[in-house]
């Protein structure tokens, strides 16, 4: 009598630190208004008006704010919206 053998393989999805772990921080330039920089932030983010304007609160009275943490490629793209109107903006892991 033989046994039947059975083999389980389990995948997983593997992140590397390249995916994921990325932001995007605004840092405070006195040069835009409040409503600039909430339109593009919203146009970069698709975030709401409140959480735009939240941000831009925090970019003001603290000189600089994370505003998308994701992907390395999708905060380069986030980046490069702010980028369009020279807000000053930094990708880092």
């Amino acid at each position: 009598m033989t046994g039947a053998m059975t083999e389980t393989v389990t995948e997983t999805e593997e992140t590397t630190d390249t995916e994921y772990g990325w932001r995007v921080t605004l840092f405070n330039c006195e040069c835009h208004t409040f409503d600039e920089v909430e339109r593009q932030l919203i146009k970069a983010t698709a975030c709401s008006i409140s959480q735009a304007r939240s941000i831009s609160n925090d970019v003001h009275t603290k000189g600089c704010a994370i505003v998308f943490e994701g992907s390395a490629v999708r905060c380069e793209s986030v980046a490069g919206v702010l980028e369009d109107i020279r807000l000053i903006v930094k990708v880092s892991q």
